[in-house]
């Protein structure tokens, strides 16, 4: 992961927002959770800024997808609280990047994309992972 990629990355997702009509924030982080990249389209939310990095966050956090997150912190699910605190975003829109190029079994960043509907967000950020894993 580097900052061109990174920026490409934020690029591939804003080209999908435009493409489906959404208006977003993203983000790309790296293994730490640690901003690398983030752009804002014109108009899009105010809370995006915070919950793009939210998402990416969550994501390398827990090693999982935040829309597969999301039925497991409701009340009754095994991680029900979680998002209570610590700066967690439990809805769809971020998603961890695998390292592809050693064993696969190692988060090495995550994006984030907030301002759609959870759909548009999670479409955004998988056109932002399918350019990583294409790089």
């Amino acid at each position: 992961m580097n900052l061109e990629l990174a920026l490409r990355m934020c690029e591939a997702a804003i080209k999908e927002a435009a493409r489906s009509g959404a208006v977003v924030s993203v983000a790309v982080v790296d293994a730490g959770g640690h901003l690398l990249a983030f752009q804002r389209m014109d108009g899009a939310e105010i809370a995006g800024p915070a919950l793009a990095p939210g998402k990416a966050y969550t994501a390398v956090a827990h090693r999982i997808a935040t829309a597969d997150l999301a039925p497991l912190v409701q009340p009754g699910g095994e991680l029900y609280g979680l998002a209570a605190g610590g700066g967690f975003v439990c809805f769809g829109g971020g998603v961890p990047l695998w390292d592809e190029h050693g064993e696969g079994d190692r988060v090495i960043g995550g994006v984030g994309v907030s301002g759609g509907t959870i759909e548009q967000d999670v479409a955004c950020a998988e056109a932002a992972v399918a350019l990583w894993e294409t790089s």
